[in-house]
Order: structure tokens, then sequence, then C-alpha cells
């Protein structure tokens, strides 16, 4: 029982581990088996059939009379299933993509506020809702505008400054 209980502390540990060196398997064996497992060695599938096999083994082992060669083959296919259930939920959150992050072009047109003045010659600051979030950038105008003037943006000069205009109402 002893055995089988470190098999289950041990899996405990290296998937604790495998929060620290996310990928390091996958890494050090890239391109050896050239994608043949596909995410079936990983750390968090390895320490889950670990510490199944070694945790449904001591429970078989101390609450049956089977012996150990039924814990052992009970541990492994509890360990089969925490594997593979390990490998579905880590696989699933992967394919989960949020949206592609904004483009220039995305900000034509955005409506927002001045939250520092812009002179005439220089930058200042304007609010914009970005996909739902409020965001500052910098901003240059061929007017000048005050604090709290409702604008809308021209151009994108840079990933982190446009071009805006007063809006006229």
């Amino acid at each position: 029982m002893g055995l089988f209980l470190g098999l289950g502390i041990a899996g405990i540990v290296l998937l604790a581990l495998s929060l620290v060196f996310d990928g390091v398997l996958e890494g050090a064996l890239d391109g050896v088996l050239d994608g043949l497992f596909d995410g079936w060695l990983s750390l968090p599938v390895i320490a889950g059939f670990v510490s199944m096999l070694g945790f449904t083994g001591a429970i078989v082992l101390g609450t049956t009379d089977l012996g150990t060669t039924a814990a052992t083959a009970a541990g492994v296919l509890a360990g089969l299933l925490a594997a593979r259930l390990t490998w579905w939920l880590s696989s699933s959150l992967m394919r989960d993509r949020a949206a592609t992050a904004p483009r220039d072009a995305d900000l034509l047109g955005t409506g927002g506020s001045v939250v520092t003045a812009i002179p005439a010659d220089g930058y200042g600051e304007v609010l914009l809702r970005v996909a739902g979030q409020p965001v500052k950038y910098a901003a240059r105008s061929a007017t000048p505008m005050e604090r709290g003037a409702e604008i809308w943006v021209e151009a994108a000069l840079s990933a982190t400054s446009v071009l805006v205009r007063p809006v006229e109402r």
C-alpha cells in the first residue's frame, strides 16, 4: 500500500511542478516524436495518470482482499481515465481562443472624449471604447481641444496614438 500512496503523492507533486514548469517536457521532446502523441506526454496528463494509479491502487488494496495485481489493474484503468480527461480538458482550453486584438483600422470612427487637453502643436489624451473596454490613447488634433470634448478618431498614428477631430452636432 505504501508504494501506491507514494505514486499518488508523486503524481500530485508532479502536477504542482507542471504548474511551475509548464511545457518543459513538450519542449524537451520537441521534434523527437513529431506530434505522435499529440499532448499525451504533457506533465499534467502524466501527473493525472500517476496519481490516479497510486490512489486507486491504494484504495483497492486497502478496502478489498483482491491483492496487488487487481489493485494495479484498477489503478491503471483509473489512471488512463484521468489521463484522458486531463488531455481532453487541456486541449479544449487550448482551443478556446479569444477574439483577435483590435487593429488600427478598427479604431477609425470610434468616438470618445478628451481626457487631457490637446494643444495645437502636441499631444493630449483621449479615452476611447475599444472592444467594449475604455482605453486611453495619446492624441493629436488639427485644432486645440479642451478636456471633456467629444471626438472621433480619423486615423491611427501608431499603436498608442490617434489623430482625432471634434464631433460636430
